[in-house]
């Protein structure tokens, strides 16, 4: 019997290594800059930019929200903002570092941006006044801060002392420019008196096409003097926005800080006004923040709004990008005031 034969075995070839191409993906396209203009300060160099991001709710949550508050800041400085509203009070602190840290990311972004904190009520004393400030500068790793404003005045500190102490850090150049917040009339005149050579600059307000009677009597002396009104919640807590106006629970964040536009016997006309807002945005087709911030705008002073996320930064944007006639804001105006006709 014939044995099998077997069939030499093949010489192995050793395989080619399977070559990955490279992916080479495309940076994303930067997004557009919104053209953003700038009102002068009485005796100040730089100009103060007519829209800016107030930073009141930002840093005091989550780490996970602390990530996004600085995406939002990092996207607003993108899209072409320069003002960055802050305070030592808001989040104790935080919202000044986190501010801090993300215009340390970009280079030019640090002396680029126009920055704004306040010192609170409660350190008006002038050795407050002083450490407030130095905390605030550290904080926000800078060497001085655009504009130091007082957070509102305390019935109990004598303003002499409170603006010796502010003229003092101004001379030193650690503050660029003095305002105040939620001053009066009254409260306006009795601070420039103890001022020898600064000048006060800026008083904000809350102030919206809700929320203008406290302003009104404001509003002619700081023309007739050069202050710059900044207006803070000029968009009503979302009520300017659509939030809201259809019913629906308001969070009680919004409910608190909102100053009587939630108030149970306040809220059913707002949002009838508000709601004949939103049809007038729709009949001319212009957003309905475009009319609320463009009617603060034309109203003299300079809005700061507010925003948790990147893409509220870009819808806003957007908002300022348009703006409306004059014959829609007047008639925005009539609207807000409660006319029917």
């Amino acid at each position: 019997m014939t044995p099998t034969t077997r069939s030499s075995p093949r010489p192995k070839t050793k395989s080619k290594p399977e070559t990955r191409r490279k992916v080479v993906r495309a940076p994303k396209p930067a997004l557009p800059t919104v053209e953003i203009g700038s009102v002068p300060l009485a005796g100040v160099v730089r100009t103060h930019p007519e829209l800016g991001l107030g930073l009141w709710a930002m840093g005091r949550w989550t780490p996970e929200d602390e990530a996004r508050t600085k995406a939002t800041i990092g996207r607003a400085y993108e899209r072409g903002v320069r003002w960055f509203d802050t305070a030592e009070v808001y989040g104790n602190g935080r919202s000044e570092r986190v501010l801090g840290e993300v215009l340390l990311r970009v280079p030019e972004a640090a002396p680029d941006a126009f920055v704004v904190t306040k010192v609170s009520w409660e350190h008006l004393r002038a050795n407050q006044v002083r450490a407030s400030l130095i905390g605030s500068l550290e904080r926000m790793a800078r060497r001085s801060v655009d504009l130091y404003l007082v957070h509102a005045p305390d019935a109990h500190v004598p303003l002499s002392e409170t603006m010796g102490a502010l003229e003092a850090l101004w001379k030193e150049g650690k503050v660029g420019a003095i305002g105040v917040s939620n001053f009066s009339v009254e409260e306006m005149e009795e601070a420039s008196r103890h001022l020898s050579e600064a000048k006060i600059v800026v008083n904000q307000l809350r102030y919206n096409l809700f929320l203008r009677e406290d302003v009104d009597p404001v509003r002619e002396y700081c023309r007739s003097h050069g202050i710059v009104i900044e207006a803070y919640s000029p968009l009503a807590r979302g009520l300017l926005l659509g939030r809201y106006l259809d019913g629906g629970k308001v969070p009680k964040e919004v409910r608190d800080f909102a100053h009587r536009l939630f108030e149970p016997n306040v809220l059913p006309e707002m949002r009838a006004r508000g709601q004949a807002l939103r049809d007038l945005a729709a009949d001319t087709k212009v957003p309905l923040g475009s009319i609320a911030l463009h009617w603060v705008r034309k109203m003299g002073a300079v809005p700061v709004f507010g925003a948790s996320r990147p893409e509220q930064i870009d819808s806003l944007l957007a908002a300022w990008a348009v703006r409306p006639p004059d014959r829609v804001l007047d008639r925005a105006d009539r609207i807000a005031r409660g006319e029917r006709a």
